[in-house]
């Protein structure tokens, strides 16, 4: 995967020829996790386009859902059986099976650990990789918003430039050479023909500061998965300390240690659980969204923002088969640009000799005319769909590849959480019930017994005291 971690910069200057940069396939995964059956609380099939709006497609995650909490109903129910079995039914069976059950236990706990601590492992790689996927998001909804803010910016500089040199330096231009009314005219033209391009690039933004940037997004986002993040990485150090205790409690043989662990345990039992639910439901909305993503963007894009449908599919699809909807206006700019050149140079050539005044005047003008091409062709490349789209292209790759794959991570370390605990919490009190019989089996010897533990210890007291 060594796409995912790409980092892309805003695109540079010159405008080159439109092309279809690297696009975006859905994962298998993600065509598996689409085809999930999509079915109500009145058990009826509902779609699977990603509607997070729809009540009926809220209805189908939720069931999803709640599979996780059937699975823990069963958990609760064997434990239930297993406890119930283990304190009401006595067992009196030889020494060497009591040895060999006492041998079983404590290797379903010490297996059960181990599971545990793989899955904590999983679950670390798995929530690194939706931060990554996520991040991935942030940075490339940041890196469109600083495209579309430089479109603004560049727009209302030029716009400014050309405005306060027809105020200014046209008009004394038009003063200083009004005895001849042919130079007056093509001076005018000029004035008309700077008003028009800025005019028409004063249309060109489309993403006004009312509609709300891409950044905007971005912070949201990014504030949810660090907190995302942070709960996760609570979670999976709550479970490798119970892991680390568990084990320290069987081998020092710690009794309220073992206690403290069982009851532990079945609190993250619940945790597993829930989270597996989450996961499951956020798995399939997420696979759905990035089966096909172009619509719901399109949709939710144009319905909170208002741009038109052209503009949309412009820089989603990114094709030469799109029409483009800035062609047209920047069409108009450039050959009205080319026109004022060569009106400027025609007055250079004929109204300097004759009015040595205007030659100032007209280099400024000149001065103004080139700051304006230049921003012109860095509108042009920034207006190109290639940046923009690479960005959207980028922020799915990121979403729908690395996000779920961590999210799919993450669902397993919930999975082998959940199987570890529920083996623990049944095991652990036969764990402790052992610990227990073997005290007792050494309070039923006798007292004057130099054999038994007791006895020895006092021996060592009283050696010592002498």
């Amino acid at each position: 995967s060594g796409e995912r971690r790409r980092r892309v910069g805003v695109p540079g200057l010159g405008a080159g020829v439109m092309g279809s940069p690297q696009g975006y396939r859905a994962s298998w995964w993600t065509f598996l996790l689409h085809q999930a059956p999509h079915i109500n609380f009145q058990f009826e099939a509902v779609g699977s386009e990603f509607a997070p709006e729809d009540w009926g497609y809220q209805q189908a995650l939720l069931f999803l859902a709640s599979i996780s909490g059937l699975c823990f109903a069963i958990s609760l129910v064997l434990i239930c059986v297993y406890l119930v079995r283990f304190c009401c039914c006595s067992n009196e069976d030889d020494e060497e099976t009591k040895t060999q059950r006492v041998c079983c236990i404590t290797w379903s706990c010490v297996a059960a650990v181990i599971v545990c601590c793989a899955g904590i492992g999983i679950g670390f790689y798995g929530n690194s990789e939706t931060n990554d996927g996520v991040y991935q998001v942030t940075y490339s909804l940041l890196n469109a918003n600083h495209t579309l803010s430089s479109i603004d910016t560049l727009v209302s500089e030029t716009v400014e430039l050309l405005s306060a040199t027809v105020r200014g330096d046209l008009t004394q231009l038009e003063e200083t050479l009004s005895p001849r009314t042919d130079l007056v005219a093509v001076v005018r033209n000029t004035r008309r023909q700077a008003e028009a391009v800025a005019q028409t690039l004063d249309d060109v933004p489309f993403w006004g500061e009312t509609r709300g940037g891409p950044s905007i997004l971005a912070e949201q986002v990014g504030y949810l998965e660090d907190y995302r993040w942070l709960a996760y990485i609570l979670l999976l150090l709550l479970d490798l300390i119970i892991c680390l205790f568990t084990l320290l409690g069987l081998a020092k043989q710690i009794k309220w240690l073992v206690i403290v662990m069982t009851v532990m345990s079945f609190f993250v039992l619940i945790l597993s659980w829930g989270s597996m639910g989450l996961e499951t439901a956020a798995a399939v909305g997420l696979s759905d969204f990035c089966f096909e993503p172009d619509g719901y963007v399109m949709n939710t894009t144009q319905a909170r923002t208002g741009l038109s449908p052209e503009i949309l599919q412009y820089y989603l699809t990114c094709s030469q088969d799109v029409f483009n909807p800035f062609q047209q206006r920047l069409t108009m700019c450039q050959r009205a640009l080319s026109n004022i050149h060569s009106q400027l140079y025609g007055l250079e050539r004929e109204a300097i000799p004759q009015f040595p005044a205007a030659e100032r005047s007209i280099l400024a003008v000149q001065s103004t005319l080139n700051t304006t091409e230049s921003n012109f062709h860095h509108l042009v490349a920034l207006l190109n769909c290639r940046g923009l789209h690479k960005d959207y292209v980028d922020a799915l790759k990121g979403l729908c590849y690395d996000g779920m794959e961590g999210l799919l991570f993450l669902l397993l370390f919930s999975f082998l959480s959940a199987l570890s605990f529920t083996t623990a919490v049944c095991s652990l009190p036969r764990a402790w019930k052992r610990f227990q019989n073997r005290d007792s089996d050494y309070d039923d010897m006798e007292d004057d017994d130099p054999f038994t533990p007791q006895e020895s210890k006092r021996f060592v007291q009283w050696q010592s005291s002498i």
